[in-house]
Order: C-alpha cells, then structure tokens, then sequence
C-alpha cells in the first residue's frame, strides 16, 4: 500500500469536457483540441473527456486556451472539470516535467477576450486546515478583483478569462503548497443567453 501516498508526484492533471452548447458541437471540440497547442503536456481523449498533465504552467496555460479558443466561436460553450496534484499513484506523463517553462499558447490567445463567469470548489486533501485555506484562496480572488462570492458547494468568479484562469492558477498553486494533495473543480461559461 504504500505506492498510494498522497503527495508524492508534482504532476498536475485536468481532466476535463468541453459542451458547446450548438449543433456544431463535434468540429468547436475538434477544432479547438487541433488549434490548442499541446506539445508541452501529456494527453489523452476518450469518449467522455480528456486528461491533460504536466507542468502547472503548461497545464492551465492549455486549459485556458482550450476554454477560449472554443469561446471565441460566439457559440455558448462550457467547460467542466478537475484540476489535480499529488494524486496518489500518478506517475504517467513524467516526460514532460523536463520541459521549460514558456507557455505555448499566451500569444496565440492574448487578444481573445472572453468573459469567464465561473463557478470552483478547492478540496485541500486530508488537512484539517482546509477551511482556512479556502478562506485564504477566497482573499486572493478577492484581491484579484474576480470574487463574486460563494454558492451553494462552490465559490464564483467573473471577469476577462485571463483574470479568472490567472485566479484559478494561483488559487491552485497557493494550496498545493500548503497540503500534499489538492483537487479543484471548476465550472467555466462562456456566451451564456441566460446573461443577456
């Protein structure tokens, strides 16, 4: 058993569905996994979602390319999942923690903007702490200027997608360095009718 102990990979992982809310659904998913540049992470697609991992940089700068790549259609698209690290048992995709630390697709996106309302829930894995360090999290969206407040099961986010994802970004790392373990959901819409 103790090839299970929380902590010990610094790989993290995305796993992830994007729902394009139109009957173009299968060329936006395609298109946008085609155009998103994904040389720096180890993926993989099946038929309900798809894993990326690797560096932290490398992961959210994918993520968020994915979400806008697919937003910039002006069709109402969603993307759901879970963002991971120290899960126990993860050595997959080890190859691609050597890589450097430029971020592939920040030219590509830069210009796409996007308003990112956002619904995310942090899970500090196995620390009694975990109440103050959503607490803290929820003081850096704050200061970041995207917290919206809490939900039921999830605290919001609004504002530009770069704002939100870098949000997210730093909400993660901050509570991978506090706990061996950390899992983030996330919930991310883009040109809702429902906000007109």
């Amino acid at each position: 058993m103790s090839e299970f102990v929380c902590g010990t990979s610094r790989i993290v992982g995305f796993r992830f569905s994007l729902y394009p809310m139109s009957d173009r659904f299968v060329d936006i998913i395609k298109s946008t996994l085609q155009e998103v540049d994904t040389s720096k992470v180890w993926l993989q697609t099946d038929d309900i979602s798809t894993c990326i991992r690797g560096k932290v940089e490398h992961v959210f700068d994918v993520a968020k390319a994915v979400y806008l790549i697919a937003a910039k259609t002006g069709e109402h698209v969603v993307l759901n999942g879970t963002f991971s690290i120290g899960c126990p048992g993860d050595t997959e995709g080890d190859s691609y923690m050597s890589v450097d630390d430029v971020r592939n697709n920040d030219l590509k996106v830069a210009n796409i903007q996007i308003e990112a309302p956002t619904q995310f829930a942090l899970y500090p894995m196995n620390d009694t702490r975990y109440m103050e360090i959503i607490a803290d999290v929820c003081k850096i969206a704050q200061e970041k200027g995207t917290f919206t407040g809490g939900v039921h099961y999830a605290s919001r986010l609004d504002g530009d997608a770069h704002d939100v994802f870098s949000t997210l970004e730093e909400a993660f790392v901050f509570t991978q360095e506090q706990v061996s373990h950390t899992t983030m959901t996330v919930n991310i819409s883009a040109n809702s009718p429902s906000r007109k």
